[in-house]
């Protein structure tokens, strides 16, 4: 990609809320980057600018709408590397990547849904690799925790020549977040997306729906999203708790596999990847966690099917609307603490561990998608040579190893007994 470009990075969608923390968390680190700003509206645009403060008086302003294809295609064409945060994905999300991949610029987004990167890699992946362009998808809370764990943890087993990584298993220790209209909206879409098609339900619940190549895949047996079992059985170090489904899974998984996939399978050829939530150690541990597992396996297979029948209208009245989230102060109140523990075939066990403090969805998400545009941008000589549809750690793992501990992101890797 030509590095004549008239902007170093165009956030696309800054007049939504996470749009606006994201360009905040732009000004805070940018190193010098030439920054534009993106949306239908140039109004809110400059009053998006205006509360950033002096940072960002010289970036400009562009308009761009995701339904006039000529309008992201220009953006695309004037930019290194654009970052969208507009969602729902598998609603609007695909004309932009078209344009990034058909212009040879790299791109980033916040997408946890599964359905979307499906399709984008199936329809964009070899265009994207001749043009030169990185279509990086899930580079928020979706999924850079669990990419960037098990990208560490390959990294550590490849430098101590242990092997290759085989059961891999995240708990989320801690998890707070809270749900905007924007997170609601994309949960409904992608579920009546699926319901209406069978085929597509049946790709999706593949765990290995994302993989570059589907044939090559190792049979490792089920693997299955929505998980129930002892801590002690993933590690000695989790015995006591109880862990349950972990609500991300599905879109975490799949992300992690490609990864895989993409690095010729770096990883292995045993390794079985899972994640779930740490329910706590009471009494009541076991049954909170069946309950929850329960609860969410079923929600999740009757909204996959019959999602379609109910009407919109009736579904707009239980979820917030698009464009709203939570307070500042409650948005502080939000954290996370993930814990990857895996088992190499040569026997040595690691844990490798992210953290960060705001909640997930909002504050983590906007730094983790920031920082990921940046080192796109900024961080050249670190990226892997790999083109097309991929994901965070394929493309950039070793620039975001370097970068996200310098962005208050706390990481830690342990050889364990």
């Amino acid at each position: 990609m030509s590095d004549e470009r008239e902007f170093d990075i165009v956030l696309y969608g800054a007049t939504g809320f996470v749009g606006q923390l994201t360009a905040a968390r732009l000004a805070a680190g940018n190193g010098g980057a030439r920054i534009a700003l993106a949306g239908r509206s140039m109004d809110r645009l400059e009053a998006v600018r205006d509360g950033i403060g002096e940072s960002a008086q010289s970036w400009s302003l562009m308009r761009a709408d995701a339904e006039e294809p000529p309008t992201l295609a220009d953006v695309a064409a004037r930019a290194r590397v654009v970052a969208t945060t507009v969602g729902p994905y598998v609603k609007s999300g695909m004309p932009l990547v078209a344009s990034c991949a058909a212009a040879g610029t790299d791109y980033t987004d916040l997408c946890g849904e599964a359905i979307f990167v499906h399709r984008s890699a199936a329809q964009y992946h070899n265009l994207a690799a001749e043009t030169g362009a990185r279509i990086v998808h899930a580079c928020g809370a979706d999924s850079i925790p669990s990419d960037m764990n098990v990208f560490a943890l390959h990294r550590q087993a490849q430098s101590d020549d242990v092997g290759t990584l085989t059961d891999t298993v995240q708990v989320a220790r801690t998890f707070t977040l809270t749900m905007s209209g924007g997170s609601a909206n994309t949960v409904v879409e992608v579920m009546r997306e699926t319901s209406r098609n069978r085929e597509l339900r049946r790709a999706v619940n593949d765990p290995y729906t994302s993989s570059t190549d589907r044939a090559a895949e190792p049979d490792l047996g089920r693997q299955p999203d929505m998980i129930f079992r002892r801590g002690g059985h993933i590690a000695p170090e989790l015995d006591g708790i109880w862990a349950g489904a972990f609500v991300m899974a599905v879109g975490n998984t799949r992300i992690v596999r490609r990864s895989n996939a993409l690095q010729d399978w770096a990883y292995g050829r045993t390794f079985r990847y899972s994640e779930c939530m740490d329910m706590g150690s009471s009494p009541i541990a076991a049954v909170r966690a069946a309950a929850i597992t329960g609860a969410m396996s079923a929600m999740t297979a009757l909204g996959d099917r019959f999602l379609y029948r109910v009407p919109r209208e009736l579904i707009d009245k239980f979820i917030p609307k698009s464009g709203s989230g939570p307070s500042a102060e409650e948005r502080a109140e939000g954290s996370y603490h993930v814990e990857t523990y895996t088992t190499t075939t040569g026997g040595a066990r690691y844990r490798a561990s992210m953290s960060q403090d705001g909640d997930p969805g909002y504050d983590s998400t906007s730094l983790l998608l920031a920082e990921s545009t940046l080192a796109l941008a900024l961080d050249r000589d670190k990226l892997s040579d790999q083109r097309g549809v991929l994901t965070p750690a394929a493309a950039m793992g070793d620039a975001l190893l370097a970068r996200l501990p310098k962005a208050g992101v706390t990481m830690d890797l342990t050889k364990l007994a």
